[in-house]
Parts: structure tokens; C-alpha cells; sequence
């Protein structure tokens, strides 16, 4: 931080990230220069043959030139360790050292092109020299290609549109010159960013659905990047340093009672049966990712149970069940739920932008009709995710501001669309009119799943929904406090999609750039010490992330621009509230629906290791999620089958203690 400026643009790479890259070339230059010098000294003499004098030529030219690139990389790489994140000073000498070592690749390049035209010819010398310069003619090669795709990958498309930075301070923005400028990078920006979408999703189709959900995700991600000057290393030293400052606040603090009064015997009942409903009805939201999720959850057995659904011709069964694309699907639905042919009403695999697959079955053991939403598994439902700006709901339920997350509110319609108009709801309770209707899915699918029984609510008084793993930016306030009456939902966990929101995201850039700006170690030893730190453990105390008093002065960096890239402000910038995407009117606080059961893991344990994982259960307030938590299984956490796992064990764990309490005492949650 900041990137890099090098032929008058900047690049998205930035003067401390050389240290690894550096220091890898420079011991393969070293061991090959060693190699080279080893060989033309032990095989001298047998270069008095026919063209040798080219070759003895070639090495003694190819070991001064590698001298000399020695020489230059350690120069980089010593400079690159110099200095910290946000104050670059120190190596204000590496665009120099840079300029000279791509002039280097010059001379490079003509010795290479001139050793692999001498090799080609009929060269009558040892076969040993002969083998050892065609590897150093491979070698040279490979570093130049190697060079040029870490061009390509650093390259930043709108590197050339910034302007230099202003000495007069951001007052100069007011211009309409400038603003003019700021607008058009913003469009650059957008553009830049949905070029990069479409290559992403080359092959998700052009409809209409699909436009705009490109469009809005460039918008969304164009938005949140503009006004950082920040690279992707200084985001990894971020996230690297907030884990372990986490962890220190954490282990610093006096243990704490959760609450101040043992929950009565309601409360606690409740908990007991709500999760063994979360229990039961994972089982329907695990079912809706079909064969993939079933295959992987039994790798070994899963493919002879199904592979017979996969092959043979429809049966009569089979055509009862309305819906499409099921193929091999059908045979992990009714593995994974134990339900028979006649239970189900409808199962749809159809996936586009903005249009989920979903099951509707009979219940018979809890006596309900259940829609199963799928969560995120094709580029289409991540594009659903990722249209993220607010959309107003029309309602019948009676609350003000109804605002939810676009993307999955347009997936929910779709699905509320299909379930009344293709008559899939009528036709499931003309068989069983005495059952009530529950709504699940995991991920993308829980808030789609909430959102549908927000909608079902005013036909379907009696609706229950079980989010699992829901997106945390999914309602308004008011649709929150209204979803508790008959949502619920269950978050294993650091997992970070119930904490995932524009407002999160905001918050966790913010303090991305304070923990980088008031660390006082280089880059390099942030990542090799979090690395260390991820893998091992260890004490998070003896890594400084503050600035000691007098040395606030040193930073001559912002941590944000004031404008995007087209001004540095002050290094005592305002961490104040001011981005776009913090605007209320496209970007409001959204929450995760209805009641929280947080799943916590007790004890240690393994940073990865689940073999002997307990967990702990207690309703959470939606306070809690406002945050977002790092850490090394705040991915993990979200997986479906890990949630299972978790949820079999909480369960089976709170069975035994209500048969046998400890010491014969009340069942008492303490939380």
C-alpha cells in the first residue's frame, strides 16, 4: 500500500510484495549460476571442438549476466523488507531497482534466443556440456514466460486512468474538473469490473435476469474497491492481523457469565425443540443440493445407492413427481430424506439467475408440507448472491420499511410464482389439507426460504421457516423484528455468510486499514508469522498491530483515498462514515431473519481438525453477527455437511443430558 507506479501507472502490486517472489528468483539464480560455473569449470577443456568457442562464449557471457541479475534481486528484495505496510519510504528506491532489472530481461532474452540457435546447430562437443547449456537455455526461458504472465496478473486496467496526486490537500475536489474525472473513473471502474463478471460467467447465458445481475455485482464490486489504494497482499496482512488481534481481545478478557440468571424451564424447552426440528429439517435443506452434496457427504457408498436412479428408464413412480431436470438428483432426495415416491410433490433443478432449485414434500413424521430451497452451487445462484442493493417488498403483513436483499428476494418470487400459479402448493395440501406448511434451505436457500414464508404468511398464518446458515445483509430492521414470530435460525460458528452483508463488508475494510496502518512490522512478517499462526496456533500477544506514541508521524500514506484514487488525504484520515456504499437509500443495514441458535464449539480443539469436536447451543441476538469474525474455519463453518455433523452432535449431546443431568441436578443451558 499503495500500489506500485511504474511507466506512469500503478499496478496492482506493491513495493513490499517482492520479498517472496524476489527471493525465490534469487536463489534459482543463484543455484543455476552455480550450476553454469561448475559446469564450464569442469568442462573447459572439452570445448576445443567444433563450435565450442560459441558455447565457452555463451557461458562466460550467460554467468557475468547472471551476476549482475544476482546483484539486482538482492537489492529488491533487500528494499522490499525495508519500511511497513502504509509507509513506503523506505523503498522509494524500488522503482529504480525495477526499471533495471526489466532492462536485464533484454540482454537476457537475445542471450537465450542466440544459445537456442547455436544449440540447433551441428554442434560436435561433449554431451554432457551440450545438455547442461540446452537446460540453461529451458531455464531462461521459462523465468521470461514466468515474468510476463506476473505482468499479466498485476496488471490493473485502471492503473492508467489515476492522476497524480495533489500536494494542495482534497480541497481541490470540488472543482467540476475533478468531479468530472471522479465520475468517469467510477464508470471506468464499473466497466472494468463487469468485463471481468461476463469472463467469469462466460457461460451462464444473456438473458435479462442476467444483465442486470452483472450489472449489479460490477456496480457492488467497483463501489467497495474505489477508495482503497489498497492490493490484495496488504487485504491478506489485513485479515491476518485482525484474527490475531481478535483472538488476543478474546483470550484477554475475564471470563464472563453469558447470562446473569439460569434460563426458565420454557426458554429451555423451547431451544430442545426448535433443535430438534433444525435437526429433522436439515435433512430436507441438504436434500434440495441433490446428487453433489450427497456424493460427497458418502464417498464411498453414495454413487452404488444412486447410480441406479442416474440409468434406468422413468418409472411409473417417477412420472407422479412433478418437476425437471432431476436426473441423477431424484435418487439422493429420497436417500437423503427417507421419504418414498408418493411423498414428494414436486422436485425442480431448473437453475438460472435469479431462479432456484427447490423441492416440495410431504412430511409425514412432523405432519407438514415442506418447501426445501437449494443454496449456492453454479455461477448463477453466486450472481443471485451477489446483487446485493436493497429492494422494497410488496407486502400484505402490515410493517413499514419492507426492504430485503435483491438478488435472493427475486429468487424467493420465483419461487412463490411457481409454487401458486403451477398449483404445486394446492396440490401438496388437497392430500394432506390437516398439515402446515415449513420453508428450509441453507445459504442462499435460507434466505430465499425466508423471504417465501414472509410472503406465504398472509395465505399460510401457520408457516414455520428454518433458515440454516442464512446471508447476514437479507432484512430491514423492521421485516427482522416481524420474522421472529415464525423464523428460526441456526448459524454454526465464526461462519461468515450470516455475518456477510455491505455494511459488514464496509466495517471489516475499515478495520482492515487501521489494523494495517498502526502495525509497525513489514508485510512480509505479518504473512510468514500468520501463516505460522493459522497452521499452529500460538501466542497472538507478541505482534504488535499499534503504534507506539511518538510514531504516528511516520506514516506518509492514507489509509483511504479521499476520493478514490484520485487524491492521498491526510495520514490522519477520518475513519468516518462516507462511502457509497454506506448510502442508505441503496445500501441500508440489513440483518439475518427471525430467532438465531448459534452453534459454538467448546474448547480448543483443532484449528482444523473436527474429529472430536462438542458443541454448545443458546439463542443469540442478532447484535452479535454484526461483525465480521476471522478465522480458519470461518468458511468451513458453512459447509452443509460440517452444520450437520455439528447439529447430530449438539443434539445427541443435549438427549444425554436432559436422561442424565449431572449429579441428578435440573437441565440447565448455561450459556
Amino acid at each position: 500500500m499503495p500500489g506500485m507506479v511504474l511507466f506512469g501507472r500503478r499496478w496492482a502490486i506493491a513495493s513490499d510484495d517482492l520479498v517472496f517472489p524476489g527471493f525465490f528468483e534469487l536463489s534459482l539464480r543463484v543455484v543455476w549460476w552455480i550450476g553454469i560455473l561448475t559446469l564450464y569449470l569442469l568442462h573447459r577443456g572439452k570445448l576445443d571442438c567444433a563450435g565450442g568457442t560459441l558455447l565457452s562464449s555463451y557461458l562466460i557471457v550467460l554467468l557475468v549476466l547472471l551476476a549482475v541479475i544476482i546483484c539486482t534481486l538482492s537489492a529488491i528484495v533487500c528494499v522490499s523488507m525495508k519500511g511497513t505496510i502504509c509507509n513506503p519510504g523506505p523503498r522509494k528506491s524500488m522503482a529504480k531497482l525495477l526499471y533495471i532489472r526489466l532492462a536485464l530481461f533484454l540482454p537476457e532474452m537475445v542471450w537465450a534466443s542466440l544459445g537456442a540457435a547455436w544449440i540447433t546447430d551441428d554442434i560436435e562437443c561433449d554431451k554432457t556440456v551440450v545438455s547442461g547449456i540446452i537446460a540453461t537455455v529451458i531455464v531462461s526461458w521459462i523465468i521470461i514466460v514466468s515474468t510476463v504472465v506476473t505482468i499479466i496478473i498485476v496488471f490493473d486496467p485502471l492503473g492508467g486512468k489515476m492522476t497524480p496526486y495533489s500536494s494542495a490537500g482534497p480541497s481541490h475536489l470540488d472543482s467540476p474538473e475533478s468531479n468530472q474525472l471522479l465520475n468517469g473513473l467510477k464508470t471506468a471502474a464499473t466497466s472494468v469490473w463487469e468485463t471481468r463478471v461476463k469472463l467469469l460467467c462466460c457461460c451462464v447465458g444473456k438473458d435479462d435476469h442476467t444483465r442486470v445481475a452483472f450489472s449489479s455485482t460490477a456496480e457492488l464490486f467497483s463501489t467497495y474497491f474505489s477508495d482503497t489504494d489498497l492490493v490484495p497482499s496488504d487485504i491478506a496482512a489485513g485479515l491476518t492481523l485482525l484474527h490475531q488481534q481478535q483472538d488476543s481481545i478474546r483470550s484477554s478478557q475475564e471470563p464472563e457469565a453469558v447470562v446473569s440468571h439460569s434460563p426458565g424451564p420454557p426458554q429451555e424447552a423451547d431451544l430442545d425443540a426448535e433443535l430438534e426440528n433444525c435437526h429433522h429439517y436439515m435433512q430436507f435443506a441438504a436434500a434440495a443440493y441433490g446428487w453433489p452434496l450427497y456424493i460427497y457427504r458418502n464417498p464411498f457408498t453414495g454413487l452404488c445407492r444412486i447410480g441406479g436412479d442416474c440409468c434406468r428408464a422413468r418409472t411409473a413412480e417417477y412420472d407422479l413427481v412433478g418437476g425437471d431436470w432431476l436426473s441423477c438428483h431424484f435418487g439422493s432426495v429420497l436417500q437423503t430424506t427417507g421419504l418414498q415416491y408418493r411423498d414428494l410433490i414436486h422436485v425442480s433443478f431448473h437453475d438460472r439467475v435469479y431462479e432456484l432449485p427447490f423441492l416440495v414434500a410431504l412430511d409425514h413424521k412432523k405432519e407438514s408440507v415442506v418447501v426445501a430451497v437449494r443454496g449456492t452451487m453454479s455461477l448463477q445462484d453466486i450472481l443471485t448472491d451477489l446483487s446485493a442493493e436493497s429492494e422494497s417488498l410488496n407486502l400484505e403483513c402490515g410493517v413499514q420499511d419492507c426492504l430485503a436483499h435483491k438478488g435472493i428476494s427475486q429468487a424467493a418470487g420465483y419461487v412463490y410464482q411457481r409454487l401458486i400459479n403451477d398449483g404445486i402448493l394446492s396440490q401438496a395440501f388437497s392430500i394432506a389439507p390437516e398439515y402446515r406448511l415449513v420453508v428450509v434451505g441453507h445459504s442462499l436457500g435460507a434466505g430465499a426460504a425466508a423471504l417465501l414464508a414472509i410472503m406465504l404468511r398472509s395465505t399460510h398464518p401457520q408457516v414455520r421457516c428454518y433458515a440454516f446458515s442464512p446471508p447476514g445483509g437479507l432484512l430491514s430492521k423492521s421485516l427482522y423484528e416481524y420474522s421472529k414470530t415464525f423464523i428460526v435460525s441456526l448459524v454454526l460458528g465464526k461462519d461468515v455468510i450470516p455475518r456477510l452483508s455491505v455494511t459488514n463488508l464496509e466495517d471489516l475494510k475499515k478495520r482492515i486499514l487501521r489494523v494495517i496502518a498502526h502495525c509497525t512490522k513489514p508485510k512480509y512478517q505479518i504473512l510468514l508469522r500468520g501463516c505460522r499462526y493459522e497452521l499452529f496456533g500460538g501466542n497472538p500477544d507478541n505482534f504488535p498491530t499499534e503504534l507506539d506514541g511518538g510514531a504516528q508521524g511516520h506514516l506518509t500514506q492514507p489509509l483511504l483515498g479521499e476520493q478514490s484514487l484520485l487524491t492521498h488525504g491526510s495520514p490522519t484520515y477520518s475513519f468516518s462514515s462516507d462511502s457509497p456504499l454506506e448510502s442508505p437509500a441503496k445500501y441500508p443495514p440489513l440483518y439475518p431473519p427471525g430467532r438465531i441458535i448459534h452453534l459454538e464449539e467448546e474448547g480448543t480443539g483443532g484449528r482444523f481438525c473436527r474429529a472430536a469436536a462438542r458443541y454448545s447451543a443458546r439463542w443469540a441476538h442478532g447484535s452479535q453477527f454484526s461483525k465480521i469474525l476471522i478465522g480458519p474455519k470461518m468458511l468451513t463453518d458453512h459447509m452443509p455437511d460440517i452444520l450437520m455433523k455439528a447439529l447430530d452432535s449438539v443434539v445427541s449431546d443435549r438427549a444425554a443430558y436432559v436422561f442424565c443431568p449431572p449429579g441428578g441436578g435440573a437441565n440447565v443451558d448455561v450459556v
